[in-house]
């Protein structure tokens, strides 16, 4: 039987815009016991941006428990309510890739909302000032630091209970709406899309021979072929000049691509776990035919399934898949609006790709995604994604 959970989830603005914070917990609908609790400073922003933004903390908390849980989530916010149960339409840009990134965090039909009156919210209220307080302060929200204690994460399906701190990345402060920029921009009446740009990281002395390189092997530097396409790659994106934000794989190779763009374009670089390869288990560093020489059964699984893993312990792309939709769902979330680089590798650009055209998880294989290529997906506040482009190659010509 799946679990059932209570998200109570608040946001705040000391200004209207203003500097911003939100707070939510996540109980166990039974017992009440609070599972998690999860808070950010945001920067500035406005009330209704932060209570969505609690809202998708919370939604995504409870997903980290149970991504089959039922939930409901209570909010003094008529808005939010009102507008995630369909009742009231969505207008205002600025909450339109918010909702449509909510929605997509559980499955439909499992989430459904409940406007409780303020005093009903205090738990979360008190969440969202404590975030607002430590961004005063210059610091990040940490859970412990107030008169509430440690927030604690129980396992309810297996009836035990752990202290457990949910780490919540402190944010660069909301920048104030945007026009879409020149080159991906969305159609007009849909207002400025969440763009991401892909580019697979530069070459290294794997790539040329088509060796399994994935997170759980060695973390190879680039080659120097592999820094040439990274500075062509950062040249053509300058001269694109539409770039508002630079996130990384933490691997090597796409941390060195992502620092040659970021030289040329004067950005800051966010490293996401969520964007590393696949790991390949006991095939990382070999070759297609040496893994079908000495894993034949596993090779032949894993071409025929995405549930099947790679030998050793390997990720299956059916667990990629999971990775990368919820780093695509935080990432929309964080930069709404926004054109953002994403550095990463052949396994999370092709998951996005076949993700965003509703394609089969086989179609990965169709896919041709060359070192230091890029790709762009669009995604649009009714919750629709556009490929833009694919595995473009044009700025390495010589």
């Amino acid at each position: 039987m799946a679990n059932r959970f209570i998200v109570e989830a608040d946001g705040g603005s000391r200004g209207n815009p203003g500097p911003a914070g939100y707070g939510a917990v996540v109980r166990d609908a039974a017992t009440g016991q609070t599972l998690a609790e999860a808070a950010e400073y945001i920067g500035r922003a406005t009330n209704n941006v932060a209570e969505y933004k609690g809202l998708i903390a919370g939604l995504e908390a409870a997903r980290a428990l149970d991504p089959e849980a039922s939930v409901q989530v209570r909010m003094d916010s008529k808005l939010v309510v009102e507008q995630m149960t369909g009742r009231w339409k969505i207008k205002h840009p600025d909450m339109k890739p918010l909702a449509a990134a909510a929605r997509r965090i559980l499955p439909p039909g499992s989430v459904s909302y409940e406007w409780i009156p303020r005093e009903e919210n205090k738990h979360a209220d008190r969440l969202a000032n404590e975030a607002m307080d430590a961004g005063k302060a210059g610091r990040q929200w940490e859970p412990g630091r107030s008169s509430a204690g440690l927030a604690v994460a129980a396992s309810a399906a297996a009836g035990t209970t752990a202290t457990h701190a949910v780490e919540v990345p402190v944010a660069e402060p909301l920048a104030e709406p945007k026009a879409a920029p020149v080159g991906w921009a969305a159609p007009a009446d849909l207002g400025a899309p969440t763009t991401f740009v892909l580019l697979r990281h530069g070459e290294t002395a794997l790539t040329p021979e088509k060796r399994f390189s994935g997170s759980g092997g060695s973390d190879p530097a680039l080659s120097p072929a592999g820094r040439r396409q990274a500075e062509a790659a950062a040249a053509a994106l300058a001269a694109r000049g539409t770039i508002q934000a630079i996130v990384t794989s933490p691997l090597r190779r796409c941390r060195e691509t992502a620092e040659a763009v970021a030289g040329r374009l004067g950005l800051d670089v966010r490293v996401e776990d969520g964007l590393r390869e696949a790991d390949f288990g006991a095939w990382e560093g070999l070759t297609f035919g040496e893994v079908r020489e000495r894993f034949p059964e596993d090779l032949d699984a894993w071409l025929a399934s995405a549930k099947a893993a790679p030998t050793g312990g390997g990720e299956s792309f059916a667990a990629v898949a999971r990775r990368v939709a919820v780093t695509r769902d935080r990432l929309i979330a964080r930069y709404a609006g926004r054109t953002v680089l994403l550095v990463t590798h052949v396994t999370p650009v092709k998951t996005l790709v076949r993700l965003a055209l509703g394609a089969p998880p086989e179609s990965a294989f169709r896919m041709e995604l060359s070192a230091a290529s890029l790709s762009a997906v669009a995604y649009y506040a009714d919750g629709n994604a556009s490929l833009r482009l694919l595995n473009d190659t044009s700025h390495l010509r010589v």
